[in-house]
């Protein structure tokens, strides 16, 4: 019955941890608790209020002055909350149309959006909290440190708007977007492979080919898999002396009623233990960024896509996006693939996980731009030099003739298509990366 509820938890702390629910609410209800506490606190304890200067607030008697303030800072923020939102409806729609609809889930989870609704609306909720204490019956009653402190927080709130107007006007730079993306990316690659390369290539697992023909363990549910409990299915595997055998990756998609792995000794397989071994993925609508280090290339592709086609025509934001590619490349060739062989006990094979490798990523990133540059000397350039750079970081031979393959590629795509002097220009290059790696 409880199965699901590690994966369940980890995907809904994912999802709201991107959203404007959580951390806007959490801010939102602190505030608006200290607004109740400490106006309670004021009047529970009136030697309180006496440390604040007469200067930040001289009518202390009068009860009004309290109220119109607290209902004057509570419909102003909701005015300004009223823009902070249209600011970001705006900025999500020319994210959307301009680079690419794959993007948006990045503003979603700035955390400084987040936190400016959650300073407004946590200004609004202090207010409307400390407001049924200025009261006039049965005896009057200021609370002067409560008003005061709406008052600071009204300051606050002016001075992060700026900072929000500033920051919104520097998310939607194509650079920082990209860069986000980037390190969004990174992010996962240093979740999932945590170690260096190392010289020896790793042994692949000789009982894996009797793994594929077993029995097929069927899909419930339509979508992308997000993520993958390792050692849910390694226990699982472990308990009932079985071996499984994924038969999609991350990131890939399963339509409802496909096989989705392969279990050794089908006997054992039975249709409650199938709902077990269900539990162990998060499958949905949309890629994350969980485990899918293919879902950030894919949305650095499709910036650079756009910013090629004939309607924009920006091959400057192309070429920014072939430098990040690089970067993601240059940190994954540099780690040791994340492992596809659990065992457990130690050579026995429980669990085979395919992951996307180096030649389908380096596919994923550059194939696409390669075909749409062959008239477009300057990100063809760019490309090469990329691919150059990648093959600097790597010490091994076959790293490099796989990329010297893809840039003989971006020669040949663009004869035909380029100048005589541009298409010098990229065998120049090429030759420069024939001579580097020897």
């Amino acid at each position: 019955m409880f199965e699901h509820l590690p994966v369940l938890f980890r995907s809904m702390m994912y999802a709201l941890r991107g959203g404007f629910l959580i951390r806007p609410l959490a801010i939102a209800v602190i505030l608006g608790a200290a607004g109740a506490v400490l106006s309670w606190l004021e009047e529970s304890v009136p030697a309180f209020s006496s440390h604040i200067p007469s200067i930040l607030f001289p009518s202390r008697q009068d009860p009004a002055v309290a109220q119109v303030i607290l209902s004057s800072v509570a419909t102003s923020i909701m005015t300004v909350v009223s823009i902070v939102f249209a600011i970001l409806l705006m900025t999500l729609t020319l994210a959307s149309t301009q680079f690419s609809p794959r993007i948006l889930i990045g503003f979603v989870r700035d955390r400084t959006t987040q936190w400016t609704l959650g300073v407004f609306l946590g200004t609004f909720s202090y207010c409307m909290a400390a407001l049924p204490a200025a009261r006039t019956l049965p005896h009057p009653f200021a609370p002067v440190a409560t008003v005061t402190g709406a008052m600071l927080l009204a300051l606050v709130c002016v001075a992060w708007l700026i900072y929000f107007i500033n920051h919104i006007s520097q998310s939607i730079s194509v650079n920082h977007i990209v860069d986000r993306i980037a390190r969004e990316t990174e992010l996962v690659i240093n979740e999932l492979m945590p170690y260096a390369r190392g010289r020896i290539p790793l042994p692949s697992a000789s009982g894996a080919s009797a793994v594929e023909g077993g029995a097929a363990i069927f899909n419930r549910q339509s979508g992308y898999i997000r993520y993958v409990d390792i050692h849910h299915l390694v226990a699982f595997a472990r308990t009932y002396g079985i071996c499984l055998y994924l038969q999609r990756r991350v990131g890939q998609f399963v339509p409802s009623g496909v096989p989705i792995m392969r279990a050794s000794k089908p006997e054992r397989i039975l249709p409650d233990r199938e709902h077990h071994l269900s539990a162990a993925f998060d499958i949905g609508p949309t890629r994350t960024l969980q485990q899918d280090v293919e879902f950030g290339v894919i949305q650095i592709v499709d910036i650079a896509l756009r910013a090629m086609s004939h309607a924009v025509n920006d091959p400057s934001t192309a070429i920014s996006c072939v430098d990040q590619l690089s970067r993601i490349l240059i940190l994954w060739i540099g780690r040791s693939p994340p492992p596809s062989y659990y065992y457990a006990p130690p050579h026995v094979l429980r669990l085979v996980v395919p992951w996307i490798d180096f030649d389908g990523l380096l596919d994923t990133a550059f194939e696409q731009i390669r075909h749409y540059a062959v008239a477009d000397v300057a990100v063809s350039l760019r490309l090469i030099r990329a691919l150059s750079d990648i093959a600097s970081a790597s010490e091994h031979s076959d790293d490099h003739m796989k990329l010297l393959d893809r840039a003989r590629r971006v020669v040949a795509g663009c004869s035909g298509q380029l100048p005589k002097d541009d298409l010098v220009k990229l065998q120049h290059r090429l030759a420069a990366f024939e001579t580097m790696i020897g």
